[in-house]
């Protein structure tokens, strides 16, 4: 909650870089543009966050986990479709010369959405209806041309500029182009998994929003390869997922509506076309409120027919609403069989898995066995190929072989071939198996959006002992810091020992602990509730030297309610907090609450 006349997003900004969770990179140097720095609270929180998604989608889910190049040559790109579509609109300010994304000048200044979904003459005439003018200068862009401008930064390998290449926009494509090993770690079988978790690059036009459009950011991504005529998720195990769907069909619609409904009945009635995406949808809603995103605030938005990326099908994006706005946190895409396709006829290797069947089975196969004799001497060094030719047209089109001669394409060339030369005939055949080019269902997550979200989602503000408290109510999952550990009196000596052996005691555990002991008591929760900590310890002479065992208090952040527990007790009491297997009411019940400043 932002304090009064302070904007959601400015309350983020001021605790972010008080608080050390995040903040502009190179200050020094005045700042760059969608570069971000995360501080010592925001490392934490993101790692965890990292660290929940991993242990959901990887360990879970029995997939595969790699680590590959930001780096990649430019025929990867050429084969994905990034050189030719992977472009935002960009218009020029005439005056300034500040340079703008176009379809978010529209969705700031009208009341349209989704802008980005729009071709470009639409967009140009709607500058022009609305008097749009540059945020910059306040020139008029009516009349600038809107042009496409590809996002990846482009770079060299090696010395020179024989090699280009870029730094990748997506962590997917070094997933994509492994595929031929990944397959063999999956003992090539389908489907399976594999994730990833790094750095991507976007030279955005106008970044913007903090962590929420920025140009180097951290994705976690999974490809989840299927075959698609033999594999279907276990929907059972979230078909009964309540969720909130926006669907384009609503979007279009004067009167549409949010959807409430479950992932079952969606996947049934057809709203959400692929079993796949269901189930991801129902895995990540579940995941996203474990890691404390409010779900009053959230829900899934499918892609306009024009906002979809060259190689989805179909796309639906999490939204989190963030001082008024929805923001992508996350996409769900079933991209086809496209992406490895695309790399099968760019690259030198085998982009296919072999399906083995139950039993064997005798099909008819069009087969041709051309006469090299005659094409040699006739077509010279394009011999070759032209059996090729023939042989794939034999296989697509048997009939074309009905006439005296067939006719086929190689590179720009037609050659032509005597059917008695070209010997086609249909054969039956025994086959174990066949190859299959699987099909591609993505869960991407944008990390550093999930940690804008849950900061956002997160704060509160109450009183405690009458005056006013902010704090964030992360989830213990994520939370930078698990437990704070302090002595009641910071001068006394053997409060502050045992305080100290009491925190190494907990990092020895497995927790990540702040010693804290500046400050009155009441100052060190508060710096603690700010920045998240969901439990603090604090060493007291009653539990030093009470009549029973040795104790301390463990307050819990929300309530700032306490109890006293034993020590022998303390890391037990801890791991099942922070594990939600037991509610600090059940700790209250079991042990003595404690009435002690909040």
């Amino acid at each position: 909650m932002p304090a009064e006349g302070a904007s959601e997003s400015e309350a983020i900004a001021e605790l972010a870089k008080r608080r050390g969770f995040f903040f502009g990179a190179a200050g020094a140097y005045g700042g760059v543009g969608g570069f971000y720095t995360y501080g010592p609270q925001g490392a934490s929180l993101k790692r965890n966050v990292e660290d929940a998604w991993r242990e959901r989608f990887a360990v879970q889910e029995g997939n595969l986990e790699i680590d590959g190049p930001t780096v990649m040559p430019e025929p990867v790109f050429e084969a994905s479709g990034h050189l030719d579509g992977f472009d935002d609109m960009l218009v020029e300010c005439p005056e300034c010369g500040e340079s703008h994304r176009a379809d978010h000048l529209i969705e700031d200044s009208t009341g349209i959405e989704e802008a980005e979904s729009l071709p470009i003459p639409e967009v140009e005439e709607l500058i022009a209806e609305h008097d749009l003018a540059c945020p910059n200068c306040g020139a008029p862009l009516a009349g600038e041309p809107v042009e496409e401008f590809n996002l990846m930064f482009d770079t060299t390998i090696g010395p020179g500029s024989s090699t280009p290449g870029y730094l990748r926009p997506e962590t997917a494509q070094g997933i994509f182009v492994e595929f031929p090993r990944l397959k063999e770690y999956a003992r090539n079988r389908l489907p399976f998994g594999v994730t990833q978790i790094g750095r991507a690059y976007r030279n955005e036009i106008s970044p913007r929003k903090s962590l929420v459009r920025t140009r180097e950011f951290t994705q976690a991504e999974l490809e989840q390869f299927i075959d698609p005529e033999r594999d279907e998720p276990d929907l059972s195990t979230v078909a009964d997922r309540e969720v909130e769907l926006y669907p384009a069909s609503e979007q279009v619609d004067d009167d549409g509506k949010i959807l409430q409904t479950t992932i079952g009945e969606a996947v049934e009635a057809g709203v959400i076309g692929s079993a796949w995406v269901g189930y991801f949808l129902g895995v990540a809603d579940e995941w996203y409120e474990s890691v404390g995103v409010d779900m009053d605030r959230f829900r899934f938005r499918q892609h306009l027919s024009g906002e979809r990326a060259h190689y989805a099908a179909d796309c639906w994006d999490a939204e989190a609403e963030v001082d008024g706005d929805w923001i992508e946190i996350a996409g769900f895409a079933y991209r086809g069989d496209y992406d490895l396709s695309k790399h099968a006829e760019h690259a030198n290797d085998d982009f296919t898995v072999f399906q083995q069947y139950d039993e064997p089975k005798v099909v008819e196969r069009a087969v041709v066995d051309p006469d090299m004799s005659v094409l040699g001497p006739e077509f010279g060094g394009a011999a070759a190929g032209v059996a090729d030719a023939l042989q794939e047209l034999a296989e697509r089109d048997p009939e074309a072989f009905d006439g005296e001669e067939v006719t086929v394409e190689v590179g720009d060339s037609e050659y032509s071939v005597p059917t008695a030369v070209a010997d086609f005939r249909i054969e039956e055949q025994t086959e174990s198996g066949k190859h299959v080019t699987p099909h591609v269902v993505e869960p991407s997550f944008g990390v550093d959006r999930t940690v804008y979200t849950l900061v956002a989602h997160a704060m509160r503000e109450d009183e405690v002992d009458g005056e006013t408290r902010t704090y964030l109510d992360l989830s213990p999952t994520v939370a930078p810091t698990d437990v704070g550990v302090f002595p009641l009196v910071s001068n006394v000596d053997d409060l502050t020992d045992r305080a100290r052996e009491l925190a190494s005691q907990l990092r020895n555990a497995g927790f990540t602990v702040v010693y804290d002991d500046s400050g009155s008591i009441g100052r060190r929760y508060r710096r603690q509730d700010e920045v998240g900590t969901p439990f603090c310890v604090t060493v007291d002479r009653d539990g030093l030297e009470g009549d029973g065992p040795e104790s301390v208090t463990v307050r819990e952040r929300d309530s700032a309610a306490q109890a006293r527990v034993p020590v022998d007790a303390l890391v037990a009491v801890l791991v099942d907090l922070r594990a939600g297997t037991r509610a600090f009411d059940d700790v209250l019940d079991e042990y003595d609450r404690v009435a002690t400043e909040a």
